[in-house]
C-alpha cells in the first residue's frame, strides 16, 4: 500500500493540487459530489488496507498442518471462490484495457497523452487483493469451527459503501451528457460492483458443514445473525408458542461446560495458591521477627523504667495482645490469591469486553457533537437540505454502531460473571470433598452451601459490571471536558453539586442490612407461639431496618434528582444560553448522571464482594484432609492393622483414642463394644481415616465399605441407593435385596426398586434406611466392611434376621471381613472376636467365652444388662436354625410399610383430589413414583390478581397516591424543558442587545424552581412506596409465618424443609428487596417514555403518524420476550435448587462417599447439575441481549426520524424544539430498553406474591385454643379412656387404628409392644391431635380431647420423641424456650438426667450453644437432653416413644431409673422396641394391625403364650428370668 501510495504521489501530484479549489465547489451546491480523485484513491485505499491488515489472521490457519475435512467442499465455498475468480478477471480486463489504451496498436499515434497512473495502480492493486482473498477465504474454511468471517464480512461492506460514490457519478455525468464516454471502463465497473454485491450476500451466510448440524444453532450463525443475536429467534418463537421445559434447552458449547472452566480455574489456582502461602509464611515469619524484638525491647524499657508504670504497661501490653489474637485468628490463612486467580482464567473475555466498552464510551459522546451541528443547521436557515439529511444519516449510523457494540460488551460481560459463579461453584464442591474435619467443623452444612449459593452469586454480580471501574471515571473526565468547551468555567459549579452527591450516595448507599433466621418447629410441645413471637421479632427489627434503609435511598434519590436541574442552574446562570449550548449540554449531562449513579452502587458491591472472596478463601485454602494417615501396604498379612495409634478430631487437641493396637486378619468378623461416648464411632472414623493420627499408624489392604449409625441416603431411586454407582447386576442385586430383607418393602412401595426416596431418606421409615445403607454395603463387593451400629434402629428380629443372612458367620458377607460396633448382647456369642472401648482405650479383646470366663470389664457389662443365664443361651442355639422367622419378618416388613405408605400416599399431594391408585395397577407407574411433587412452577402469565393481591397489602390510599405523585413529577419535568427550549429563544430575541438582569432571573428562577419540585415529588414518591412496600412486606410475611405453624405435621413430610425456607429465605428477600425497586423503576420508566413521545409529538407533529406503528412492533417484541424470559427465569430457579441439595447431601454424606472412593462420580454429578442449571442461564442471558439490540433499535429509528422530521419541517419550527425534541429522542432508547426490562423484572418477581400466597392459603390444623378450655390443673389423675376410636391418615384411606377400646387408671405405667408398624406410633399421634379421629373419641380425666384448643392439651402432655429434636441456640433456649423455670429448677433436671457433669464442664455452662438439630451432641446426648425437657414439664401424662433406640445399655438404664422414679405419679405409656424396658410395667397392651390384640400384665401374658410370648423369646426373655427381674 506504502508503495502505490508513493506511485500516487509521483503522477498525481497535479490532480491534488487540481482538486484542493475544486474540492469546495462539489460540495458547495444543492447537488454535492466528491471528486473524481478522492474516489479513484482514498475510497480504494480504504476496503482494501482493512483487508491487507486482517488478511494474516485468516492465512495463519493455511500455514498450519491441521488435518481438515478437506473432501467436503460446500456449494457455498464454491461459489464464493467464484466470484472472487470473476472479479479477479474483471481486475485483469481493466489492466488490460489501459495497456492496451496506452501501447496497444490502436493507438493512433504515440501521443504523449498516456493514461494517468492511477489506472495501472488500481487493476495491480485489486488483483493482488483478489488472490489474497481466495487464499484468505481457503483459511476460514480450514479454521476449526468457523463458519464464516466477520472481517471478510466488514470487507466487502467497505467496499460496496466506497463504491457507491463512484457509481452515482458515473450516472450522472452519462446522465448530464448524454452519453456514455468511456464504455469498457463504464461496464467493468458497474459488473464488478455487481459481483461485489454477490460477495456481500455471500459473505453473510454461514457455512455449515451438514455433520456440525449441532443442537446448539450459535455454533452454526452467521457474522451478521452473531452481533444481532438472531440465531436466538428460534427458541423465543419456541417459548411464545407454550412454556418452555428443560428439555428445550441447548447444549452448552465446550467452552461454556463446567468441566472445561473448573479444569482452567483449578490449573491457575494452584500455581497462585501455592504463591500466596509462600507469602504468607514469609509474613508469619517476619511478625515473629518483630515479636521477638519487640519482647527484647520491652525488656530493656521495663528495667530501666521502674516499676510505676509496670503495671499500666501489662495492662496495655494484654490489651494488645488480645487485639493481636484477634487479627491473627482473621488473617491466619494464605489470601488475596482468588482476585488474580480468576483474572488469570478469564483474560481473555475480560480484556475483549473492555476494548468494547472502551470503544462504546467514546462513541457516546459523538452523538451531543451531532447534536450541535443539527440544531445550527435549523438555526441558519442558509444552509443546503443535504446537510440535515447527512446528519440525521449519521446521527443513526452512530447510535446502530453504538447499539451493536454496547451489546456484545454486555454479552461477553454476563456470560464471564456466568463462568466466574461456575468456576467458583466447582471449585466450592471439589474443595468439600477433600476437605479436612477442622476446617469442616468451622462451618455448619448451610453455611458451605451458602459460598456456593449466596458468595459464587455476588462475585457473579461484581463481575458483571465490573469494567465501570474505569469506564465510569473514564465517561466522567471526557463529559467534563465536552462540557468546558460548551460552558466554559461556569461548568466548574456544576460539577462541584455533582461532586458532593457522589459522597453522599456512596454513604447511602453502604448502610448494609441484616437478613433473617429462620425458625423451625416442634409441635408435638405446643412451642409455636414462643417460636413465632421470636421470629416475629426479628422479623419486626428487619422491617425497621428496611424501613431506615428505605428512607436513606429515598433522600439520595431526592439529592440526585434535583442534582441536574441544580446544576444546570448553576451553569446557565451567567451565559446567554443559545440552543446549540443547551442542549448539547443537556445531552452531556444525562451521558454524565450514568456513571455518577452507578459508580456509589459498584463500590458498595465491591466491599460486599470482598467479604465474600475472604470466606471463599479461607474455605478454598482450608486444609485437606490426610491422605496418608491409612497406609495401604501389602505385605502386612493382616487386613486391618492399627499400630499403638492416638487419634483427635483436630490437629492440636487431646487424642479420644489412646493407645490403640489392633490386629484383624482377614475373614474375621469383629465386635466392638463399650458405653456412650467410649469411642466406638471415632474407631470407625479413624479406621476411615478422618482423624489426625497424633502417633503410630494404620494399615489398611483392600477396599472399604461403610455403614454408618445415622443413615445417609440420598434423593434418589431406592436402586440407585443401593448400586452407589456401581453397575447393576440383577441375581446379585435381588440376592442383596432378600438377605436385607427388602423384599416385602419393594413389593410395597409405589414403584418397587425404581421408587423415588425424597431428601434424607423422608418416605423410608428409619428401620428401612438402616437397611438400605446395609444393602448398599453389601452389594459394593469391598474387602472390609465398616459397621457403626447397623442393628440399633430395627425391631429385634429384624436385627436377628439381618445378622443372620448379612453380618453373622453365615451370611452373605461370611467371607470378608467385618467390624461391627453394636449394643445388641445378643450377637455377641457368635462373633470371632470382641474389642472392649473404654474411654478411647482398648480395655480387652478375646472371643465372647474368653472374655466372659476373664470376669474383667465385659463381663459385668453383660451380666449387667443381658440376662441371659446359660441354659437359655443353649437353648437359644437350638432354636435358631428352625424358628420360623422368615415368615415374621416378612409380615412385619409387609405391615410397616403398608402403614408407611398409607400415610405417604395421602399426603403425597395428587393435583386433582383423585383416589390413590391401587397397588394392583402399577404397572403403568413402575417407572418410578415420586414421593415428593416436582416444585410446582406456574407457568404462563402471572395473573393479573396476583398484582391486585400486592397492591391491596400495600394499601390501596397508598399505590393511588404513589402514582399520582410520580405522574406529577413528570410533568415538572417536561415544563422544565420546555421551559428551556423558551429561553433558548431569548438568544434570537436579545441578538447584540444587552440582556436584562430581571430576564435572566426569571428564567434561572423558574427553571430551579421546577428541577426542586421535580426532586420533592420523587422524595414523595419514594417515601410513600418505601412504606407501601414495608406494609406489604410485613404483612405477607407473618400470613406467611402464621400459616406455615398452623400447617399439620402431613404437610412437612412431604414437603422438603428446603422448599419451606426458600419461601421464607428468598421469596420474601424477593418481596422485602426486589419487587419495590422494580415497580418503582417500573412506574418511572413508563412516565418517561410517555412524556418523551409527548415532547417529540410536540416539537414535530408529523411524528405522531409513526407512533402507531412503533407501539405495535414494540409490544410484539416486548411480549415474546417476556413469555420466554419469564420462563427461562422460573427454569434457572428450579435448576437451581438441585444443585444445593446435591451439595448439602455430599457434605452430609462425606465420610461414605470417601469410605467407597467415590469423590470422582460425585464431582461428575455436580458438573452435570451446574451444567443443567447454566443450560437454562445462558439463553435468559442472550434474551436480554436479544431484545436489548431490537429495542435499541426502534430507539434509533426515533431519533432518526425525529431528526428527519425536524429537517423536513425546518422552515416552522424553532432551534429550541429541536434540541429538545432529538435530544429527548438521544434518551428515550435507553428508557424503552429499561421498561421492557423492568416490565418482565415485575413479571418474574410478582411470582414471589403468588408462591408467598401459595403457602399462606395450605388448610390448616385445628384451632390452638378453643372456647372449652380444660380446668387450670387438668389432668389431676391422668386416666385415660379410649371408646371404639378409629383413626386414618388422611380422608379415602384405609384405617390405621381399627376401633380401639380401653382404659388406662391413673398413675398406670403401660407398655406398647407390636410388631413394626402396627399403629404404636400413630396412636400416640392421636393423644397429640397430630392425626385426627375418624369415629370414637379419647377421654382424659373425663375431658374430650377432640373439644378442646390444640395447646391446651398438648401443654399438658409430655413426650420423648423418638428421634430427639434440638433447635440452634442455647442449651436453656432448648429446654425452656419460654422462660418460664428458674436455673436451679433447670440444674435439678439436668442431674436427674444425668447431664449435670456434662453442662458444668463446658464452657458457657447452660449458654452453650446448640449446633442446628444438636450435631455438636452425641445421639444418646440429645435423647438425655430430651429426657430433661420431660421431667422440667411435670405433666401427669408421659409419653416415651422409643426413646432408648439410640441409647446402650447403660444410659438406657439411667433412662429407666429416673423415669420410674421420678414419675411415679404419672400415667406412663412407652412405646418399646426392647421388650426388657417394659417388662416391669403394670400392663402391656400389644397391638396388631391397628387392633388391640392382648392387654394384660407381663406375666399373663407370658402365660398365655400368645403375641407377646413369641416376641418375647425372640429377643431371649423367658418367663423364670422375668420373675428374677
Amino acid at each position: 500500500i506504502r508503495r502505490a501510495a508513493g506511485l500516487h504521489r509521483l503522477w498525481f501530484n497535479p490532480c491534488v493540487f487540481a482538486c484542493a479549489p475544486q474540492n469546495a465547489s462539489y460540495l458547495d451546491r444543492e447537488d454535492p459530489d466528491l471528486p473524481v480523485c478522492v474516489e479513484q484513491t482514498v475510497l480504494v485505499w480504504i476496503p482494501l488496507g482493512f483487508l491487507w491488515l486482517c488478511a494474516p489472521w485468516n492465512l495463519v490457519s493455511l500455514c498450519r498442518r491441521t488435518q481438515v475435512n478437506t473432501k467436503h467442499l460446500s456449494k457455498l465455498y464454491i461459489c464464493k471462490q467464484a466470484v472472487v475468480s470473476l472479479l479477479l478477471l474483471t481486475a485483469i480486463a481493466g489492466l488490460a484495457i489501459t495497456l492496451g489504451e496506452d501501447y496497444g496498436p490502436s493507438a493512433d499515434t504515440p501521443s504523449t497523452l498516456k493514461n494517468p497512473g492511477v489506472y495501472y495502480a488500481n487493476p495491480v492493486l485489486y488483483i493482488v487483493t483478489w488472490i489474497l482473498l481466495l487464499l484468505c477465504q481457503a483459511g476460514v474454511r480450514r479454521r476449526e469451527g468457523a463458519v464464516d468471517s466477520a472481517t471478510l464480512f466488514v470487507f466487502w461492506l467497505l467496499l460496496v459503501l466506497c463504491d457507491i460514490f463512484p457509481f452515482q457519478t458515473l450516472l450522472r455525468e452519462a446522465l448530464k451528457l448524454g452519453e456514455i464516454r468511456d464504455i469498457p471502463r463504464f461496464c467493468l465497473f458497474y459488473i464488478s460492483f455487481g459481483l461485489e454485491l454477490i460477495a456481500l450476500i455471500l459473505s453473510a451466510v454461514a457455512d455449515v458443514p451438514p455433520e456440525a448440524k449441532e443442537r446448539n444453532p450459535e455454533a452454526g450463525a452467521a457474522f451478521l445473525s452473531r452481533i444481532t443475536f438472531n440465531w436466538f429467534q428460534s427458541m423465543v418463537i419456541k417459548g411464545y408458542k407454550q412454556p418452555l421445559v428443560q428439555e428445550d434447552m441447548w447444549e452448552l458449547s465446550e467452552a461454556d461446560s463446567t468441566a472445561h472452566i473448573n479444569e482452567r480455574f483449578q490449573h491457575f489456582m494452584k500455581t497462585e495458591f501455592a504463591a500466596a502461602k509462600v507469602r504468607h509464611q514469609h509474613r508469619l515469619n517476619k511478625k515473629q521477627d518483630e515479636r521477638r524484638d519487640k519482647a527484647q525491647e520491652d525488656l530493656k524499657n521495663g528495667l530501666s523504667n521502674g516499676l510505676g508504670k509496670g503495671v499500666s504497661q501489662d495492662m496495655l501490653m494484654m490489651k494488645k495482645k488480645k487485639k493481636d489474637k484477634e487479627k491473627e485468628k482473621e488473617e491466619n490463612y494464605p489470601n488475596a490469591w482468588l482476585i488474580t486467580t480468576i483474572y488469570k482464567t478469564f483474560k481473555g473475555v475480560l480484556l475483549e469486553s473492555a476494548f468494547f466498552k472502551l470503544l462504546q464510551d467514546l462513541l457516546a459522546f459523538v452523538s451531543p457533537q451531532l447534536l450541535k451541528l443539527m440544531i445550527s443547521f435549523t438555526q441558519d436557515k442558509s444552509s443546503y437540505a443535504w446537510e440535515g439529511y447527512l446528519y440525521a444519516v449519521l446521527l443513526l449510523a452512530v447510535a446502530i454502531l453504538q447499539s451493536l457494540l454496547l451489546q456484545q460488551y454486555f454479552q461477553r460481560c454476563f456470560v464471564l460473571g456466568m463462568k466466574v459463579r461456575t468456576a467458583l461453584m466447582a471449585a466450592v464442591y471439589k474443595k468439600a470433598l477433600v476437605v479436612s474435619n477442622e476446617a469442616r467443623k468451622e462451618s455448619t452444612v448451610g453455611e458451605t452451601v451458602n459460598l456456593m449459593s449466596a458468595d459464587a452469586q455476588r462475585f457473579n454480580d461484581v463481575t458483571n459490571f465490573i469494567h465501570l471501574l474505569w469506564s465510569c471515571p473514564l465517561q466522567i473526565i471526557v463529559s467534563i471536558v465536552f462540557l468546558w468547551f460548551e460552558l466554559g468555567p461556569s461548568v466548574l459549579a456544576g460539577l462541584a453539586v455533582m461532586v458532593l452527591m457522589v459522597p453522599i450516595n456512596g454513604l447511602l448507599a453502604t448502610k448494609a442490612r441484616k437478613i433473617q433466621v429462620s425458625g423451625n418447629i416442634l409441635k408435638l410441645y405446643g412451642w409455636e407461639p414462643s417460636f413465632q413471637a421470636q421470629v416475629e421479632g426479628i422479623r419486626g427489627k428487619e422491617l425497621k431496618v428496611m424501613r431506615k434503609f428505605a428512607y436513606l435511598s429515598s433522600v439520595s434519590t431526592f439529592i440526585f434528582s434535583c442534582a441536574p436541574a441544580l446544576v444546570s442552574s448553576f451553569s446557565h446562570s451567567d451565559n446567554v444560553l443559545t440552543a446549540e449550548k443547551a442542549f448539547t449540554s443537556i445531552s452531556l449531562f444525562n451521558i454524565l448522571r450514568f456513571p455518577l449513579a452507578m459508580l456509589p452502587m459498584l463500590i458498595a458491591a465491591i466491599v460486599q464482594t470482598s467479604v465474600s472472596r475472604k470466606r471463599l478463601e479461607k474455605f478454598l485454602g482450608g486444609d485437606d484432609i490426610d491422605s496418608d494417615i491409612v497406609r495401604h501396604d501389602p505385605s502386612f498379612n493382616s487386613a486391618v492393622n492399627v499400630c499403638d495409634g492416638s487419634f483427635a478430631w483436630e490437629r492440636d487437641a487431646e487424642p479420644l483414642l489412646k493407645n490403640l493396637s489392633l490386629d484383624i486378619k482377614p475373614g474375621r468378623l469383629v465386635a466392638v463394644v463399650g458405653a456412650v461416648g467410649s469411642g466406638k464411632s471415632s474407631l470407625m472414623s479413624a479406621l476411615l481415616g478422618e482423624m489426625h493420627c497424633t502417633k503410630g499408624f494404620i494399615n489398611i489392604q483392600g477396599s472399604l465399605a461403610f455403614v454408618p449409625q445415622q443413615a445417609w441416603i440420598q434423593n434418589a431411586t431406592l436402586r440407585d441407593n443401593i448400586l452407589f454407582g456401581s453397575p447393576h447386576e440383577e441375581d446379585r442385586f435381588q440376592d442383596v435385596i432378600k438377605a436385607c430383607a427388602l423384599g416385602p418393602d419393594l413389593e410395597l412401595l409405589p414403584g418397587g426398586d425404581l421408587t423415588e426416596i425424597g431428601e434424607k431418606g423422608i418416605n423410608l421409615s428409619g428401620g428401612q434406611k438402616q437397611r438400605v445403607s446395609l444393602a448398599r454395603a453389601a452389594y459394593s463387593q469391598a474387602d472390609i466392611y465398616l459397621l457403626d451400629d447397623p442393628l440399633s434402629a430395627v425391631d429385634s428380629h429384624v436385627g436377628k434376621h439381618l445378622f443372620d443372612k448379612v453380618i453373622g458367620p453365615n451370611g452373605v458377607l461370611k467371607e470378608k471381613t467385618r467390624i461391627l460396633v453394636t449394643h445388641g448382647v445378643s450377637f455377641l456369642p457368635y462373633v470371632d472376636e470382641i474389642v472392649v472401648l473404654v474411654d478411647g482405650v482398648v480395655s480387652e479383646v478375646g472371643s465372647y467365652k474368653s472374655l466372659r470366663a476373664r470376669k474383667g470389664a465385659f463381663s459385668e457389662f453383660i451380666d449387667t444388662y443381658a440376662q441371659e443365664q446359660n441354659n437359655q443361651m443353649h437353648s437359644e442355639e437350638d432354636t435358631l436354625p428352625d424358628s420360623p422367622l422368615e415368615d415374621t419378618v416378612t409380615v412385619t416388613l409387609k405391615r410397616e410399610s403398608s402403614i408407611r405408605r398409607s400415610q405417604r400416599n395421602g399426603s403425597v399431594r395428587l393435583r386433582k383430589n383423585s383416589s390413590i391408585k391401587k397397588v394392583q395397577d402399577v404397572g403403568e407407574s413402575k417407572k418410578g413414583q415420586r414421593l415428593i411433587e416436582k416444585e410446582t412452577m406456574e407457568t404462563g402469565q402471572v395473573k393479573f390478581s396476583v398484582y391486585l393481591q400486592y397492591l391491596r397489602a400495600m394499601g390501596w390510599g397508598y399505590s393511588v397516591m404513589v402514582f399520582v405523585v410520580y405522574f406529577i413529577q413528570n410533568i415538572a419535568f417536561i415544563g422544565q424543558n420546555l421551559w428551556l427550549s423558551d429561553w433558548t429563544n431569548d438568544a434570537v430575541v436579545y441578538y447584540n442587545m444587552t440582556y436584562p438582569n430581571w430576564k435572566r432571573d426569571t428564567r434561572v428562577g423558574v427553571f430551579g424552581v421546577l428541577g426542586v419540585a421535580q426532586g420533592l415529588f420523587v422524595f414523595l414518591g419514594t417515601l410513600l412506596l418505601a412504606n407501601a412496600s414495608v406494609n406489604a412486606s410485613g404483612i405477607l410475611h407473618s400470613r406467611l409465618l402464621r400459616n406455615i405453624l398452623r400447617v399439620p405435621m402431613v404437610f412437612f413430610d412431604t414437603t422438603p424443609i428446603g422448599r419451606v425456607v426458600n419461601r421464607f429465605a428468598k421469596d420474601i428477600f424477593t418481596v422485602d428487596e426486589a419487587i419495590p425497586q422494580s415497580f418503582r423503576s417500573w412506574i418511572l420508566c413508563l412516565l418517561g417514555v410517555l412524556g418523551t413521545l409527548f415532547v417529540i409529538c410536540l416539537a414535530t407533529p408529523f411524528f405522531t403518524i409513526l407512533i402507531v406503528p412503533l407501539a405495535v412492533v414494540y409490544y410484539f417484541v416486548q411480549r415474546f420476550y417476556v413469555a420466554t424470559s419469564r420462563q427461562l427465569r422460573r427454569l434457572d430457579s428450579v435448576s437451581r435448587s438441585p444443585i444445593y441439595s446435591h451439595f448439602s447431601e455430599t457434605v452430609s454424606g462425606l465420610s461414605v462417599i470417601r469410605a467407597y472412593g467415590h469423590q470422582d462420580r460425585f464431582l461428575k454429578h455436580n458438573e452435570i447439575t451446574i451444567d443443567g442449571n447454566l443450560k437454562s442461564v445462558y439463553p435468559w442471558i442472550v434474551s436480554n441481549r436479544w431484545l436489548a439490540i431490537r429495542l435499541e433499535f426502534l430507539g434509533n429509528l426515533v431519533v432518526f426520524f425525529s431528526a428527519l422530521f425536524a429537517v423536513i419541517s425546518r422552515d416552522s419550527l424553532d432551534s429550541g424544539l429541536v434540541g429538545l425534541s432529538i435530544s429527548y429522542a438521544l434518551n428515550v432508547t435507553q428508557t424503552l430498553n429499561w421498561l421492557v426490562r423492568m416490565t418482565s423484572e415485575l413479571e418474574t418477581n410478582i411470582v414471589a406474591v403468588e408462591r408467598v400466597s401459595e403457602y399462606s392459603e395450605l388448610e390448616n390444623e385445628a384451632k390452638w385454643v378453643t372456647d372449652t378450655r380444660p380446668p387450670e390443673d387438668w389432668p389431676t389423675k391422668g386416666k385415660l379412656r379410649f371408646e371404639n376410636y378409629k383413626v386414618r391418615y388422611r380422608p379415602g384411606l384405609d384405617l390405621v387404628l381399627h376401633g380401639i377400646t380401653c382404659d388406662i387408671g391413673s398413675t398406670e405405667k403401660i407398655g406398647i409392644v407390636g410388631r413394626t408398624g402396627a399403629g404404636k406410633s400413630s396412636l400416640t399421634n392421636c393423644l397429640f391431635r397430630i392425626i385426627e379421629a375418624a369415629e370414637g373419641r379419647i377421654l382424659i380425666d373425663g375431658v374430650d380431647i377432640s373439644l378442646i384448643g390444640l395447646h391446651d392439651l398438648r401443654n399438658r402432655l409430655t413426650i420423648i420423641p423418638q428421634d430427639p429434636v434440638l433447635f440452634s441456640g442455647s442449651l436453656r433456649m432448648n429446654l425452656d424456650p419460654f422462660d418460664r423455670f428458674s436455673d436451679e429448677d433447670i440444674w435439678r433436671v439436668l442431674e436427674l438426667s444425668h447431664l449435670k457433669e456434662y453442662v458444668a464442664g463446658l464452657q458457657e455452662g447452660l449458654q452453650h450453644e446448640v449446633a442446628e438439630g444438636g450435631e455438636n451432641l452425641s445421639v444418646g446426648q440429645r435423647q438425655l437432653l430430651c429426657l430433661a425437657r420431660a421431667l422440667l414439664r411435670k405433666s401427669r401424662i408421659l409419653i416415651l416413644d422409643e426413646a432408648t433406640a439410640a441409647v446402650d445399655l447403660e444410659t438406657d438404664d439411667l433412662i429407666q431409673t429416673t423415669i420410674r422414679k421420678e414419675f411415679s405419679h404419672c400415667t406412663v405409656l412407652t412405646i418399646a422396641h426392647r421388650l426388657h424396658s417394659i417388662m416391669d410395667s403394670s400392663r402391656v397392651m400389644v397391638l396388631d394391625a391397628g387392633k388391640i390384640v392382648e392387654f394384660d400384665s407381663p406375666d399373663n401374658l407370658l402365660e398365655k403364650q400368645g403375641h407377646f410370648y413369641s416376641m418375647a423369646k425372640d429377643a431371649g426373655i423367658t418367663k423364670d428370668e422375668n420373675t428374677a427381674l
